[in-house]
C-alpha cells in the first residue's frame, strides 16, 4: 500500500500543541462551533470518566562543565551499560528471557488467514545451537573477526541465525537487497565473508551469479532457510560454493563485536559500523530505564521493520531481555494491518511513514461535516487528558470514536516508539489522542547503536526528540559557517557513551571523521537545546553547500518546508557553488494536483499536468509562500522547478532503504532537467 502523499502533507502542518488542535485541512468549519455543539455534554462525559492524574517523571537533562548533557536518571559521573545484572550481552539477554518467561512463547509467525504459531525460547536456543555448531564444523572460528552474512527478510530464522552467531562469538553482518547487487558484493568482500545465510533460493541465485563473475572470491558456503532443488546445489558445486539447508557453547563478552551494520548512506559505498554486545545492551537498557510502564512476559512486539537496521534490533533485544514475545509479519507490508489484528501487539516500533499509512484509515470517518466535528472534539478532549498525564483507551471518546481506529493495530497497544526520521508534531499529537497509549519519539543513528535521546513519559508536547539517554552524554559544537554556536545552545550534535560504535570496518579515514580523539561521535546533525533541556534537531551539516555569492545552503531544511505544500509529494532542492540560486525537482501529489488544475481551469492527465507551465508556476507559488511563512531567506527559496510524474523510490535508486534522498543519484538522474532550469534564467 502506497502512502498517500496528500495525507503526508496534511499532517506536516505544525500546530501549537498548547492550543486547541484541529486536524489540518480535514476539519470543516471552526472549532468554536464544535465546542458549542457539545460543551456541557463533553464536560459531563469527560469528568465522569476522568481517572486520577498520575505522577510524571523528571523531564530534563543536566548540563555538564564541558557543555555535554546527561540524563537525570543516572548518578553524576556514570553512564548506563546494562539494565539487568544477568544480561550484559545479547546472548545473556536472550537466556534471561527464557528464564523469566519460564520457557514461554518467543518468536511468532503465521500463514495467510491463520493464527500465529509460536516457537518457545528454548526451541529458539536449541535451533541456534544446532546452527552455530554447524557453522563451526564448516570452518568458522570463534572470533570477533569471523563475519557471517544474513541475507533475509524478517522471520524467526533471522533471529535464530543471529543467536547462533552470538552463541559461538561470531559476528553478524546484515545484508539487504535494497542496497543493490554491487553494494552487497562490496560488503561481502569488505568483511571477508565466507558464509552467507539466505532466506530464499532467488537470493542464493543472485549471489552465485556474482560468484560466477568472480566478484566474491572468498565466499565458500550459502545456507538456505527455504527448501531448494538439486539444480541450485549443482550450480554451487561448479562454482566451488557449498549450499546447505538451514536445520560446548562459548558465549561472548560485552566488549566483543556482535554485528557489523552497513549503513546505506546517501553518498559513496556503505560503511560498516562496528557494534559490540555492550553497545546494543546499553542502548536497550536505556530504553528500559526510561520506563513508560512495567514490562513483563505478557508484552508482544510486531516485527516488520528491517532487521538489517539497528532500530528494529534494539527493540527486539529489549523485548527478549524481559521474556516478551515477537511476532513476525507475513512479509508483505500490505498485510501488516491484518497481521496486527491477529497478533494484537502491545509494542509497536514505527517510522513516520507507517503512521501516515495508518492515518489513511481515518479518511472514511471524515466524509461528513458532523463526523469531522466529532473527530475534532474527541481528539481535543483526549489530548486534554494526555496533557494531564492520563494515558488510557477506555474513555467515552474511545468508545464513541476511536475504538475502530485502535482495532487497526489490534487494540492492545501500550507503547509506540517512532524513530529513523522526523515526525511532524501534528501527527504525533493526533495519534496520542487516538491510540490512548504511550507514544515516544527517539533520535539517533547506527553509529550510536540506534538511539541517543528519547522523549520522556510525562512530557506530552511535541517538536523535539527528548533528553539524552542514560547510556550517553550529548554536547553541541560550534558550526560557524552555518552561524550555529554552542553559546547560543545550538550546534552539531556530538555523542559520547557506552552505545557509541567502535569505528567503521577497515576504514580508518571515515572512522576519524566520525569519532574524534576524545571519543565523541560527530553526527552531522544540527541541534538546539530547548528551555526544558530537551534536544530539537533543526538542521543538517553534512549536506550543506555554498552558492556562488558565498551563502551556505542546507537543502534538507528547505525540503522539509516545501513538503508541507498540499501539491507536493516529494521535493529535491539543488544548487552548487557555480550558481547563484536554487532549483527544485518536484514530484506532485497525484491526488491534490488535479484539484488545483480544476481550480485553474486546466484539464489533462497527471503527466500532462506536470508538463503544463501554468501548473508549474502555481505549485512554485505555493512552495514559495510556505517558504516565506517558515522564514526562509530569499536565497533559500527555489527559483525554478521541474514537475516529475514518478515518485522517488528505493527500487529506482533515488532513496535509501531508510527513505532518505540519494542526493548524488538524484543529481545524476535529473542532470538534463537541472541544466535546463539554470539555462532558462539566461
Amino acid at each position: 500500500m502506497n502512502t498517500s502523499a496528500s495525507t503526508i502533507t496534511i499532517l506536516e502542518h505544525t500546530i501549537d500543541t498548547n492550543s486547541r488542535l484541529t486536524i489540518p485541512n480535514l476539519i470543516a468549519g471552526n472549532t468554536t462551533s464544535a465546542s458549542k455543539w457539545s460543551r456541557s455534554g463533553i464536560l459531563y462525559l469527560t469528568l465522569w470518566f476522568l481517572p486520577q492524574t498520575p505522577k510524571t517523571l523528571t523531564l530534563d537533562s543536566h548540563q555538564r562543565p564541558y557543555r555535554g548533557r546527561r540524563s537525570t536518571l543516572i548518578p553524576e559521573g556514570e553512564l548506563l551499560s546494562y539494565y539487568f545484572e544477568d544480561a550484559k550481552t545479547l546472548y545473556e539477554g536472550f537466556k534471561r528471557g527464557c528464564s523469566v518467561s519460564e520457557n514461554g512463547p518467543c518468536l511468532g509467525y503465521r500463514k495467510p488467514k491463520q493464527p500465529y504459531q509460536w516457537l518457545s525460547y528454548q526451541q529458539v536456543l536449541d535451533r541456534a545451537e544446532y546452527l552455530g555448531s554447524g557453522l563451526l564444523y564448516k570452518g568458522c572460528k570463534r572470533s570477533s573477526d569471523q563475519f557471517i552474512g544474513i541475507f533475509a527478510q524478517n522471520r524467526p530464522e533471522w533471529i535464530i541465525s543471529e543467536l547462533a552467531c552470538y552463541t559461538y562469538s561470531l559476528v553478524v553482518v546484515p545484508l539487504y537487497d535494497t542496497l543493490g547487487a554491487e553494494a552487497i558484493v562490496y560488503i561481502v568482500n569488505k568483511a571477508d565473508i565466507s558464509t552467507v545465510i539466505c532466506d530464499k533460493p532467488e537470493k542464493a541465485e543472485s549471489i552465485l551469479e556474482s560468484c560466477k563473475q568472480g566478484k566474491m572470491p572468498l565466499l565458500k558456503t550459502i545456507i538456505l532457510m527455504d527448501l531448494f532443488d538439486d539444480s541450485l546445489k549443482e550450480k554451487g558445486v561448479t562454482l566451488g560454493i557449498e549450499i546447505l539447508y538451514f536445520q560446548a557453547v562459548e558465549p561472548p563478552k560485552p566488549d566483543d563485536l556482535c554485528v557489523v551494520c552497513f549503513t546505506s548512506g546517501t553518498t559513496g559505498n556503505p560503511k560498516g559500523a562496528l557494534l559490540t554486545h555492550g553497545n546494543v545492551v546499553a542502548n536497550a537498557a536505556s530504553f528500559l530505564k526510561v520506563k513508560t510502564s512495567v514490562y513483563d512476559t505478557s508484552e508482544v512486539a510486531i516485527s516488520y521493520l528491517p532487521l538489517a537496521h539497528m532500530f528494529e534490533r534494539v527493540v527486539q533485544s529489549t523485548v527478549y531481555s524481559f521474556g516478551g514475545r515477537v511476532g513476525f509479519f507475513q512479509g508483505d507490508i500490505k498485510l501488516l494491518v491484518d497481521d496486527m489484528k491477529a497478533l494484537k501487539p502491545t509494542i509497536f516500533p514505527v517510522v513516520p511513514r507507517v503512521l501516515n499509512r495508518i492515518y489513511d484509515k481515518v479518511k472514511p470517518f471524515t466524509q461528513t461535516r458532523f463526523k469531522r466535528l466529532l473527530l475534532n472534539v474527541a481528539v481535543n478532549r483526549k489530548l486534554a487528558e494526555v496533557k494531564q498525564g492520563i494515558i488510557r483507551n477506555n474513555s467515552v471518546w474511545d468508545k464513541l470514536v476511536f475504538s475502530k481506529f485502535q482495532q487497526v493495530t489490534g487494540g492492545k497497544l501500550n507503547l509506540i516508539v517512532t524513530g529513523a526520521a522526523p515526525i511532524s508534531p501534528s501527527i504525533l499529537m493526533f495519534f496520542r489522542g487516538v491510540f490512548g497509549c504511550h507514544i515516544v519519539e527517539a533520535y539517533g543513528q547506527t553509529e550510536c547503536t540506534a538511539g541517543c535521546t528519547v522523549t520522556m513519559p510525562g512530557d506530552w508536547n511535541a517538536g523535539y526528540v527528548g533528553p539524552p539517554l542514560p547510556c550517553n552524554i550529548i554536547k553541541l559544537e560550534d558550526v560557524p559557517e552555518m552561524n550555529y554556536f554552542a553559546s547560543d545552545n545550538t550546534g552539531e550534535v556530538c555523542i559520547k557513551g557506552t552505545n557509541v560504535f567502535k569505528g567503521y570496518l577497515k576504514d580508518p579515514e571515515k572512522t576519524a571523521e566520525a569519532l574524534d580523539n576524545d571519543g565523541w561521535l560527530h553526527t552531522g546533525d544540527i541541534g538546539k537545546w530547548m528551555p526544558n533541556n530537551t534536544l530539537k534537531i533543526i538542521d543538517r551539516k553534512k549536506n550543506i553547500f555554498k552558492l556562488s555569492q558565498g551563502e551556505y545552503i542546507a537543502p534538507e531544511k528547505i525540503e522539509n518546508v516545501y513538503i508541507r505544500s498540499p501539491s507536493v509529494a516529494q521535493v529535491f532542492v539543488h544548487g552548487d557553488s557555480l550558481q547563484s540560486f536554487l532549483v527544485g525537482i518536484v514530484v506532485p501529489d497525484e491526488e491534490t494536483l488535479p484539484a488545483l488544475a480544476e481550480n485553474l481551469g486546466i484539464k489533462g492527465s497527471f503527466e500532462d499536468l506536470c508538463k503544463n507551465s501554468v501548473m508549474k508556476n502555481a505549485v512554485l507559488m505555493e512552495m514559495n509562500n510556505l517558504g516565506k511563512e517558515a522564514g526562509l531567506k530569499t536565497f533559500e527559496q527555489v527559483k525554478y522547478i521541474y514537475l516529475h510524474p514518478e515518485l522517488f523510490t528505493v527500487e529506482n535508486g533515488l532513496l535509501t532503504p531508510t527513505l532518505k534522498s540519494r542526493r548524488p543519484d538524484l543529481v545524476k538522474c535529473f542532470r538534463s532537467q537541472i541544466d535546463a532550469l539554470y539555462a532558462s534564467d539566461m
